[in-house]
């Protein structure tokens, strides 16, 4: 059975995936790359979800069946990445205006 969690993922992604591929901004490109990484972080987080799990802390919790943390800790490195390089993104940006006096990647070739 597909889990609601695995739609979004994919919902996220294909958007993010759509406007990467047929925006001309820049800045829309750089938010489409935004929305993929939080859909693979969205999928990170999901791939250790467990039913009825409690969070992995320390605790004299009965024996139960805890989530996966290693996800968990994948997903905020992912995190501090995403918004590192979301930065140099649109840092760049920024100097491609300043040079350009525009964002539309069809008005200027980046290879002249």
């Amino acid at each position: 059975m597909i889990s609601i969690h695995f739609v979004a993922v994919a919902l996220l992604i294909s958007l993010g995936i759509y406007a990467v591929v047929f925006r001309r901004n820049l800045i829309k490109i750089v938010m489409g790359i935004s929305v993929i990484g939080s859909g693979v972080n969205l999928f990170l987080v999901s791939l250790g979800y467990r039913e009825g799990g409690i969070a992995p802390i320390f605790t004299n919790a009965p024996q139960t069946a805890m989530v996966l943390p290693v996800p968990q800790a994948l997903t905020l490195t992912s995190i501090v990445i995403g918004l590192a390089v979301t930065a140099l993104m649109l840092s760049f940006t920024i100097m491609l205006y300043g040079h350009w006096k525009s964002l539309d990647t069809r008005k200027r070739r980046l290879l002249e």
